[in-house]
């Protein structure tokens, strides 16, 4: 026990010690033919708060970025090497970051930011699991966009034993977080509640554009990446988007994002 300890602290260590590395570089599916919306929602977060932290890094897509990865809670992606250090997923990617104390949200104290923590948690588990929802358990979305996108880089058969072993992981997932059993109409309730939680928390700082105020944190960060990526991913079922729509506020929050750091202006006026 004493020597897995020391073994951490010795990470810690090196993690801190060693600065940003200008070759840093983050993996994931190709976005026009390949990625999905609940790891394009997941990508999309970790390059805003890469960009909000002013950090630098490439990106490189490739087809198998998933099976390359060296794990996660959820999507496995993106994931990042920076020097010999190998992160996937959003929580782990901003820990590291912290480790070398580069991260956005340092001006906050610990209450604020064990408060803003609960609103990440929320939001990367509402979304994620809805996108999840979506892409995997209705049927239209799934013969339509989300097989044909998953396997459209492997050959057949190995896109359809691709798809078959993607839906039932997504399936599993679901069934863990229990949302398997739900309908769509307790689904958008669910992700109609969790806008309205981040609109009112928007709201506490009318003045301000991010949600802790004048700086951005992890929050602004995860919070753009599942909003923006439901508004803009075109689906045979709309349902998560025009949710969405409803929160102006949460809307105009994401065109702003967008302009600060990637001027994609894919969001209509």
């Amino acid at each position: 026990m004493r020597s897995h300890y020391l073994s951490q602290l010795d990470t810690a260590d090196k993690l801190s010690a060693e600065p940003w590395p200008e070759d840093a570089t983050l993996y994931q599916p190709y976005e026009a033919e390949q990625i999905l919306l609940p790891e394009n929602a997941s990508c999309l977060a970790v390059k805003a708060y890469l960009k909000m932290c002013n950090l630098p890094f490439g990106i490189r897509s490739c087809a198998n970025a998933e099976h390359m990865s060296p794990g996660g809670r959820m999507t496995k992606l993106p994931f990042i090497r920076a020097g010999a250090f190998i992160f996937a997923e959003f929580e782990p990617i901003v820990n590291f970051v912290e480790q070398k104390e580069l991260a956005i949200g340092s001006w906050q104290d610990e209450d604020e930011k064990a408060d803003m923590r609960t609103y990440v948690s929320l939001v990367e588990n509402i979304f994620t699991m809805a996108e999840l929802y979506i892409s995997f358990k209705n049927e239209r979305v799934y013969k339509e966009v989300t097989a044909p996108r998953n396997g459209v880089v492997f050959p057949w058969p190995l896109n359809h034993m691709q798809n078959y072993g993607k839906r039932r992981n997504a399936l599993r997932l679901l069934k863990v977080y229990q949302w398997n059993d739900l309908d769509i109409d307790s689904v958008i309730d669910k992700v109609a509640k969790c806008c309205e939680t981040l609109e009112y928390k928007l709201k506490e700082s009318p003045e301000t554009p991010f949600f802790y105020g004048d700086q951005p944190c992890e929050l602004d960060a995860i919070a753009f990446g599942h909003l923006f990526s439901i508004l803009t991913t075109t689906l045979p079922n709309m349902a998560l988007a025009q949710t969405v729509q409803k929160f102006k506020d949460l809307v105009e929050f994401c065109r702003f994002v967008d302009e600060k750091y990637f001027q994609t202006r894919c969001l209509p006026n």
